[in-house]
């Protein structure tokens, strides 16, 4: 009996012993757990310190551009209307109150657009501070949609100043058309009157013969009635009109243009003469446009030429067009210069305008016609024009004026 007693006390006391074992192997194995817990927990606490510095840093950074953002939208000229998705006004800058009047905040922008807004006339303009004449403003209504949400947000541009100094540039421009107008009209004028002038100051002389002081008087009627001609044609470009061309005889051409200006060459001391070689050829021309043209370049080699110079009207007819040219032997045109001389207000001469030789290329352009110029220092200049017998276009009577080369 004591035998099977302790033979059982063996039994568990090695069965303790096991157990303890076991227990002191699971107890070191727990503290090792426990210690790598212990680790991962300070690890996660630093890097939650380090999250959370970040966080701070993030949320000081948005803080600075909040007040940033503030500020600008109070310094901003514009006027800025933030909109909720139901279009009512949820924020807005002190320029939008300026411009738009109190109060704002929480109303539907419907309403504000309908009783403080009128229409300008111009898609995306109005006029703000309706009821208010003293402090009527111009304004341009931009909108930008949130990408993310039906929010809106509206930028209101003060265009007052800026709208009044386009009106001030556009009237300048209209004065300054007005005034080349103006100037190309009286270049236009000038050799008929000075033509008309110079008869009637040979009808003052009582020694002259019936029939001389007739015919005096007939010519400057002629040219009285060119001036009117020259008016009207200037009047129909003004009034956008136009004038038909017509069947123009070069021969008939050619002797008005020689019966106008002789008086003019004498007056000056050139010899005026008038080659045609045109075999009573036709131009179906603007007759008007035309002879004012070729005046304008007589009346150059007139100015350009010296007492005893020659100055020659030459036409020639061939099977596809028709040649006119005006050659002086006056001192030339530098070879630098010759590419300007078209140009309308570009003169070599003190007392020029600029606007004929402008006004000839622009009435040659408008008859579907070229104009070349040669020249050289000493050896005189000659402008040719060459324009096709088959033109059967109507041309701008007010083609004389150069005005039409802006247009075309």
């Amino acid at each position: 009996m004591k035998t099977d007693d302790a033979a059982t006390l063996t039994t568990d006391h090695e069965q303790l012993r096991q157990a303890f074992a076991v227990f002191s192997q699971a107890s070191t194995q727990l503290s090792g757990v426990y210690r790598e817990l212990q680790q991962q927990v300070s690890r996660l606490t630093g890097e939650l310190a380090v999250a959370n510095g970040e966080l701070q840093r993030e949320l000081a950074a948005k803080e600075a551009l909040s007040q940033q953002l503030s500020q600008l939208l109070t310094a901003l000229p514009g006027g800025v209307v933030a909109l909720d998705a139901a279009e009512r006004i949820e924020r807005v800058n002190p320029a939008a109150v300026r411009l738009l009047g109190q109060p704002l905040l929480g109303l539907p922008w419907r309403q504000i657009a309908d009783k403080r807004l009128g229409p300008a006339g111009v898609c995306g303009e109005w006029y703000a501070g309706i009821g208010d004449p003293a402090g009527l403003r111009r304004v341009r209504i931009e909108s930008s949609q949130s990408a993310t949400s039906s929010a809106r947000i509206l930028l209101i541009h003060d265009i007052t100043d800026a709208h009044a100094m386009q009106a001030r540039a556009l009237r300048h421009q209209r004065l300054a058309e007005m005034g080349e107008m103006a100037a190309g009209l009286a270049h236009q004028l000038r050799t008929p009157l000075s033509t008309a002038l110079l008869y009637a100051g040979h009808l003052s002389n009582e020694t002259l013969p019936a029939q001389e002081r007739r015919g005096l008087a007939a010519k400057t009627i002629e040219r009285l009635h060119h001036l009117e001609q020259l008016i009207r044609n200037m009047l129909q470009f003004v009034k956008g009109e136009t004038a038909p061309a017509g069947q123009v005889a070069l021969p008939t051409l050619l002797n008005e243009l020689q019966r106008a200006l002789a008086p003019q060459m004498q007056q000056r001391g050139l010899q005026f003469r008038v080659e045609d070689h045109s075999r009573g050829v036709n131009l179906h021309v603007n007759h008007e446009a035309l002879c004012s043209a070729l005046t304008n370049l007589l009346d150059n080699a007139m100015q350009a030429s010296l007492p005893g110079g020659r100055i020659t009207l030459a036409c020639t007819a061939g099977e596809d067009e028709v040649v006119l040219s005006v050659s002086d032997d006056g001192p030339g045109i530098d070879t630098a210069l010759q590419a300007r001389l078209f140009e309308p207000f570009f003169t070599t001469r003190t007392e020029g305008t600029g606007l004929g030789l402008a006004i000839v290329h622009n009435v040659i352009r408008a008859l579907n016609g070229d104009i070349e110029v040669e020249s050289a220092p000493g050896a005189g200049s000659r402008f040719t024009v060459r324009l096709p017998r088959t033109l059967q276009a109507e041309v701008v009577a007010g083609a004389v004026q150069w005005s039409n080369n802006k247009r075309s």
